[in-house]
């Protein structure tokens, strides 16, 4: 049973009481990341991320580990483009107490300019193992690529240069602007009765801060083809469609093509990359949903001879898609496939809490499992065909990570 609740001052606050667990998890969910800053202060969301478990008035740094580690519980948090979320999991005694902790860690942290100085050495070292890694960056470069100057391109990390610049003091300007009380949902899942809400009330029910100015605008979808030039074993290829934004009408049609395309192991891209032509360890398609854009990227890396190889497979494999379609088979294994993946998410009380907050952050609304399952039977081999027609175009972006510094000749545009 899913329990809303609005607090006085605008938090909202999810509450799933699951009697079968002895687990609950709390997440405390800001609808604020990287596509809410400018170019000046890139990388403040993910920053000010760290600086939370760095030590409040009364707790230091370390204090703040052991307070989960001694109940035998877990805490972390994770930044994205459009939200942060500080969470933790603990045995259901210990609820409260978990509470108390994240609350203290939200409105009583120091930011104190020694662990600040430390911090911004530990998120450079970060960046630099993040651009060590080829596989990770050129989907960064798809970005950049596709939104060009818009905020949704930029790197969630920031950079160095970004870094460098903050403050104690820009970082409690960006609370105050961000992390406002109509800019936060608290979400709980787990063994948790709903009067839990009455301590959430008391801890977050009377904050004041300013007001989240920025609209979102949304991003232009744009044509570009961009290298970059690294001694690599591999290179590294992204190709980037426009996708759907979150919540859209048809998102199962989308989902279910891109599991068939490329989204599992039996998909057809894994099958003739890999498995037929041997030409890739790592290939696979996925979709990212934003507020108002999606992104529907697929990766590959190979042998730079084999490049391409690679996309010519890869441009292959989506034209028999749009002109012959998937068939009765593929759609009813890919139906089963996302509707298991779905009911198995359920089993955990991390991935119920998720699912809430961003559902309540993002769409303010929720969809019962039924629901959801009944949309996915509704789709069809014509819904399908249409939206691969509709995705896969010629209008595509290009990102590649290479020790040659050139496109695959038989780039179609």
């Amino acid at each position: 049973m899913l329990k809303k609740h609005k607090c006085q001052n605008g938090v909202r606050v999810v509450l799933e009481t699951i009697p079968t667990v002895r687990s609950v998890a709390i997440g405390i969910w800001i609808g604020t990341g990287s596509r809410d800053e400018t170019a000046s202060n890139n990388g403040i969301s993910h920053f000010l991320e760290h600086m939370y478990f760095k030590g409040t008035k009364t707790r230091s740094a370390r204090e703040i580990a052991e307070s989960f580690d001694s109940i035998g519980g877990q805490v972390n948090a994770f930044t994205s483009k459009e939200y942060t979320c500080y969470y933790a999991k603990v045995l259901d005694n210990h609820a409260l107490y978990a509470l108390d902790v994240l609350a203290d860690m939200f409105f009583n942290s120091t930011f104190n300019d020694d662990e600040l100085e430390k911090e911004k050495n530990v998120v450079l070292e970060e960046i630099k193992m993040y651009e060590d890694t080829p596989d990770d960056i050129v989907h960064d470069m798809l970005s950049k690529a596709a939104y060009e100057t818009h905020s949704l391109g930029y790197p969630i990390l920031g950079t160095e240069g970004t870094l460098a610049t903050f403050t104690s003091d820009s970082l409690r300007e960006y609370i105050h602007d961000m992390y406002t009380p109509d800019n936060v949902v608290i979400s709980i899942a787990g063994n948790i009765e709903e009067d839990f809400i009455e301590h959430i009330e008391k801890y977050f029910g009377t904050f004041v801060r300013g007001n989240k100015q920025n609209a979102d605008i949304a991003p232009e979808f744009h044509l570009n083809k961009v290298i970059k030039q690294k001694e690599t074993e591999q290179a590294h290829l992204c190709i980037g469609f426009e996708g759907l934004p979150i919540g859209h009408k048809n998102i199962y049609d989308l989902m279910i093509m891109n599991n068939i395309f490329g989204g599992s192991m039996s998909s057809r891209l894994f099958q003739e990359v890999r498995e037929e032509k041997g030409l890739a360890y790592s290939v696979f398609s996925y979709h990212s949903s934003f507020k108002d854009t999606g992104l529907v990227t697929i990766y590959g890396g190979t042998a730079a001879n084999q490049m391409d190889e690679l996309f010519s497979t890869i441009q292959n494999t989506l034209d028999k898609l749009k002109n012959n379609g998937i068939t009765d088979k593929e759609l009813k294994n890919s139906k089963e496939q996302i509707k298991g993946n779905l009911m198995l998410g359920l089993e955990s009380t991390n991935n119920r809490m998720s699912r809430n907050g961003k559902n309540e952050l993002l769409l303010n609304r929720h969809r019962t499992l039924d629901d959801m399952i009944e949309d996915i039977d509704k789709v069809t081999i014509d819904s399908v065909n249409e939206m691969a027609r509709k995705i896969f175009t010629e209008d595509y972006t290009v990102a590649i990570i290479s020790p040659d510094n050139r496109l695959p000749e038989n780039n179609k545009n």
